[in-house]
């Protein structure tokens, strides 16, 4: 499913190379380049409207500040750790088997993680979802969502801009979908 893909790479870090690959995707519609990757309508209108805004707030932006604003708020403040078990276990040694066993379950459907990044990782987590079925990614997203719930409204605290992707992420896993 390519809008978790793109949702991975938007919460990612905004390198050089990510933001020119997303400038020549996109060309001059954000909001027509969004709505081609949500085959599945998997996102509402407003959902697909907020991820193109998003977008092109981002694409506007000097590379350098925005690099610098994803370090302060994602890399600087814990709160907004996108290492989701951070937010279970903190720095405490438990985490380590959570993290083990999440890389074994990526394994077990044939996917190799990113060896620079740990399987907790909101982009990878969603990396490895964008590879699943539908119901089967709301399911694994349902495991989640009360720390992407706790991660969202730390981030809507603060005013960040990547509160509004953490909320559409979170909302995939709602049981509302489940029941659907």
């Amino acid at each position: 499913m390519k809008i978790f893909r793109l949702l991975a790479a938007l919460l990612d870090y905004p390198s050089d190379e990510l933001l020119r690959d997303l400038r020549e995707s996109v060309g001059a519609n954000a909001s027509s380049f969004v709505e081609g990757l949500n085959e599945e309508q998997i996102l509402s209108a407003d959902e697909v409207r907020s991820v193109a805004d998003f977008i092109t707030t981002q694409l506007a932006a000097d590379p350098m500040e925005l690099q610098g604003s994803y370090v302060q708020c994602f890399d600087l403040t814990a709160e907004h750790s996108l290492h989701l078990t951070h937010h279970l276990f903190g720095e405490e040694k438990s985490r380590g088997p959570a993290l083990i066993d999440l890389g074994e379950f990526y394994r077990s459907y044939g996917l190799q993680a990113d060896e620079k990044e740990l399987p907790d990782y909101l982009p990878v987590i969603l990396e490895f979802v964008s590879t699943l079925g539908l119901d089967e990614a709301w399911v694994f997203l349902a495991d989640v969502a009360k720390v992407l719930k706790v991660l969202a409204e730390n981030l809507e605290k603060s005013a960040s801009p990547y509160a509004s992707l953490v909320r559409i992420v979170e909302k995939q896993g709602s049981l509302t979908n489940l029941a659907a």
